[in-house]
């Protein structure tokens, strides 16, 4: 026999017996999400295209929102619309017994390039607390604000019709919604004020939350998601954008050079939790597809979820596919027969119910689930096996908890592939399942079933404690 016979024959076995071994453990796993949730369903349905519609108009009808505008007026001007959205969500409130904490975030911004006058930044946040986590958070905002072309122009009409009553209806409407239900963990629905101004809303709640010690655990900012019409002509109902960092901002140089070496770029929490939303998209809102954009947000642009991620909490932005550019921060006019503006015409309400509904069924599945995974490390180097180890969380503020599930994919899939119960341990094996060749996480998974969103190992991956 000469050598080449020799490997031919001796070699094919042990391949064929590691094939069958991989397969085997692979087959224990599932290629699907987590599992139906009637509930979800339930709650994606009652989202009402009327309600927002009816919220739009409100918004639009105040003239303008700009940051700088009017405060005293009863029916023009940003004070004017942020009284009137408080006393929606006290409303609300009192519909459910008084299960929001409703109250205005302020602070006094002077010295800016856009409010370089002292000016009182105002946002509304109204609070669910939840019932065994109260601590943990996931938050979903809309601005307030609208402007026109000139940035400092606050006293033109500026309707902001979908640029952003639309995200800040969907999210009174969230609020309308999931108040009627109640959740392990807490939700915050808040209309942040200062977002075309210098994003100052949000760097003003960020700061207090990390002041008093919240854990939030995802930011879901909606800007503009009311529009179906691009400007190059395209019409679309049926698909939305999901934006998300890669590497947080926070990362320290020794975790930098850590992730060189295990991986993480493509796998931060806001990732994570961009690839939640895209699977709940995919199980719980009819006729939607998300897109998941690796990046930050539009290109050269920004938006609210921003000053989240600056300060380390997994932030995402979701909206519209086609924009239209003639009915974004335009002074009303028509122009060689162009229209600018953007006036309720522009907005589609079934549309900005639809990206409502994937708001709420996101929100209510992790403030349902248990907290995620915590201090997730992965061992394997050298080896056949990968091994997986996590913090088991406190027990009283996860009575949900009934276990862990590991998920995989190769590492140029964009969404898990593979997943495996693996019960209520704080480390498992996957046998035969190469470290090298796949990239790793672990979910917290309710008696109900839904699931916390997939942590990666290690600090790129973290969502905190």
């Amino acid at each position: 026999m000469n050598i080449k016979t020799f490997y031919k024959v001796s070699l094919l076995p042990l391949v064929i017996v590691a094939s069958q071994s991989l397969a085997s453990d692979i087959s224990t796993a599932t290629s699907t999400g987590p599992v139906d949730n009637e509930q979800l369903h339930k709650i994606a349905n009652e989202v009402s295209a009327n309600r927002i519609e009816q919220d739009i108009k409100k918004l639009a009808g105040f003239g303008t929102r700009h940051t700088l505008s009017e405060t005293e007026s009863t029916t023009r001007g940003i004070g004017a619309a942020r009284r009137w959205i408080k006393a929606e969500f006290d409303k609300i409130s009192a519909e459910c017994g008084g299960c929001l904490n409703v109250y205005y975030q302020s602070e006094t911004i002077s010295g800016e390039k856009r409010i370089p006058d002292p000016t009182e930044v105002v946002s509304v946040i109204a609070i669910q607390k939840g019932v065994s986590d109260p601590n943990r958070y996931v938050v979903m905002s809309g601005d307030i604000d609208s402007r026109v072309s000139d940035v400092m122009n606050f006293t033109s009409d500026s309707p902001g019709a979908n640029d952003n009553a639309s995200g800040l209806a969907g999210t009174i409407e969230a609020a309308r919604v999931l108040s009627k239900y109640k959740f392990q963990g807490s939700i915050i629905y808040a209309a942040l004020a200062g977002e075309e101004q210098g994003l100052f809303g949000g760097q003003i709640m960020a700061k207090q939350a990390l002041k008093d010690g919240w854990r939030i655990k995802a930011v879901l900012n909606n800007d503009m998601i009311g529009n179906i019409e691009g400007i190059n002509g395209v019409i679309n109902n049926t698909t939305a954008r999901i934006f998300s960092e890669g590497t947080r901002p926070t990362e320290t140089a020794s975790e930098a050079k850590s992730r060189r070496f295990t991986g993480g770029e493509v796998d931060s929490p806001s990732r994570n939790l961009a690839r939640y939303i895209d699977r709940i998209a995919d199980q719980y809102i009819p006729n939607l597809d998300t897109m998941m954009i690796y990046r930050l947000d539009r290109f050269g642009r920004g938006g609210h979820h921003r000053p989240f991620n600056q300060v380390g909490f997994p932030a995402i932005r979701i909206m519209e596919t086609n924009e239209n550019y003639n009915r974004q921060h335009q002074d009303l006019r028509t122009e060689n027969g162009v229209v600018y503006g953007d006036t309720l015409d522009g907005v589609n309400f079934d549309y900005a119910a639809k990206l409502t509904s994937l708001n709420a069924v996101s929100l209510a599945s992790m403030a349902m689930a248990p907290t995620p995974p915590a201090d997730v490390k992965i061992a394997g180097t050298v080896k056949p096996d990968t091994t997986l180890s996590w913090a088991l969380p406190v027990a009283s503020e996860n009575p949900q908890l009934v276990g862990f599930k590991i998920y995989w994919r190769f590492t140029d899939a964009s969404q898990w592939q593979f997943s495996r119960f693996v019960g209520n341990v704080n480390q498992f094996t996957l046998k035969n399942v190469v470290i090298d060749n796949y990239f790793f996480g672990v979910a917290s998974v309710a008696a109900d079933g839904t699931e916390s969103p997939v942590v990666f190992p290690g600090a790129a991956g973290s969502f905190g404690d």
